[in-house]
């Protein structure tokens, strides 16, 4: 079994062959702007847009905690909204990020993931604004993607990044 792979760069430019997923976690309140999805606005129009539909939409469809939406950006690119935290700020009920919504969205992540044949590129998801702790994630990320055989490459970006 291989293991998660931890590189320094933008997990928005992943740089192997295939077919690419690059997952992150989005708020259940609609809100795009902050952190990671900036960077991925900065390349792609699609990823924010769908989410903001997808959010507008919400009576009609799966929006919520756990889901996942699967938003294609080039031939060969997707761009996996995960809804896996809990408003923006944290509050008398703690930091935004749920792992239990995580850990839904990465199972629905492995199933498309495989169907597409495709690695997963992430920053340390969960993690930034969500407030979470990486030796929380980590293992979710391995017993839902790794296991399964999914290659999943970690991107920590700049200097000092741990």
């Amino acid at each position: 079994m291989s293991e998660i792979r931890y590189v320094r760069g933008d997990a928005t430019v992943p740089s192997v062959k295939g077919v690419k997923v690059i997952a992150h976690v989005c708020n259940d309140i609609g809100g795009w702007g902050k952190g990671f999805v900036v960077a991925l606005s900065r390349r792609w129009p699609q990823p924010e847009e769908s989410y903001r539909a997808w959010h507008r939409e919400r009576a009609s469809n799966d929006f919520g905690l756990g889901a996942l939406q699967l938003v294609q950006v080039e031939p060969y690119v997707w761009v996996a909204n995960m809804i896996g935290q809990r408003g923006i700020r944290t509050g008398s009920k703690g930091v935004p990020v749920r792992y239990e919504a995580i850990d839904a969205a990465l199972t629905r992540l492995a199933d498309e993931a495989l169907a597409r044949k495709a690695s997963v590129h992430m920053p340390r998801i969960g993690c930034g604004l969500a407030g979470g702790k990486w030796s929380r994630v980590e293992p979710l990320i391995t017993e839902r993607l790794v296991r399964r055989g999914v290659a999943v490459t970690v991107y920590d970006h700049g200097e000092g990044a741990t």
